[in-house]
């Protein structure tokens, strides 16, 4: 078999149950081959050993089966880095890259000099901490996170970046570990709804529940995290949560409960809908 033909093959098996078959074939051909895109179409005509034919199939069967691509391949690109990923953390989307983002500008616009310090709160795959500390060289970020399997795909992806010195990890739920002021709290909780869990995409039912639901309304965690924050955020600092569109008005609510005298304000992600809501402690 060539690998053109690995490719097709794969596709077609791929194309009745998976929209995208055409980039998830190419993704795990080249998994299975151990190359990058251009490296495969420039050996379509070459030929491939029972081996590595075995080992497609395999990928694509695991795929078939409803495991997250991420998972099939051990890797996930996130704001132009590879992460490694595994069935312990959530697979960092797109839309997560709205909360790196509104973070990145925050910090550069806010006049903060010298140590930025920073809490990544369920850092997962450590993601969110590791994007920040490599955008931003005076950030040092304290990941946390409950599980354990959880932090070491963290661990693992610090050091995949050269980061270990600023991302520190530590096991707790949410701030409950960490002391000292903060100028940024960031964090993308579980917020879908407990009722919504089994509705969600065969895929996405395999990432850990821990880390997607939020309790019956979706802001269960979302509003412990606001609770901790006050009188933890710098005067000057502020927390970054990522929510679903429809969570804006109630995330403000809470946050003005909590948070007397706070601003609310959202950040919007590529679809123009709100994605990050920034909220910042009001005067003491």
């Amino acid at each position: 078999m060539k690998v053109g033909e690995a490719l097709s093959s794969a596709r077609g098996r791929l194309a009745a149950s998976v929209t995208s078959d055409a980039i998830e074939a190419e993704a795990l051909v080249r998994h299975a081959l151990g190359v990058d895109r251009a490296a495969l179409y420039t050996s379509l005509n070459k030929h491939v050993d029972t081996a590595v034919s075995r080992d497609v199939a395999s990928l694509v069967e695991r795929r078939l089966r409803g495991e997250p691509l991420a998972y099939v391949t051990g890797r996930r690109e996130f704001y132009s880095l590879e992460m490694g990923v595994n069935a312990d953390v959530l697979v960092p989307r797109q839309e997560t890259e709205t909360l790196v983002e509104s973070v990145i500008e925050f910090v550069e616009s806010s006049g903060i000099g010298g140590r930025v310090m920073m809490a990544d709160v369920g850092t997962g795959s450590g993601a969110i901490a590791v994007a920040l500390a490599n955008e931003l060289p005076n950030a040092t970020v304290v990941g946390t996170d409950l599980s354990q399997g959880a932090l070491r795909v963290a661990d693992a992806n610090r050091q995949r970046h050269g980061v270990s010195d600023r991302v520190h990890l530590v096991r707790c739920d949410l701030l409950g570990g960490l002391g000292g002021a903060l100028d940024v709290i960031v964090s993308n909780p579980p917020y879908i709804a407990t009722g919504d869990m089994a509705s969600l995409p065969a895929d996405v039912r395999q990432e850990p529940a821990l880390a997607l639901d939020g309790g019956s309304d979706g802001l269960r965690v979302a509003e412990r995290l606001i609770r901790q924050a006050v009188g933890r955020l710098a005067p000057s600092g502020g927390l970054f949560v990522e929510i679903a569109p429809e969570q804006a008005r109630p995330v403000a609510e809470i946050a003005q409960r909590l948070m007397p005298g706070c601003r609310v304000s959202f950040a919007d992600d590529l679809s123009k809908t709100p994605r990050v809501a920034v909220i910042r402690p009001g005067p003491r």
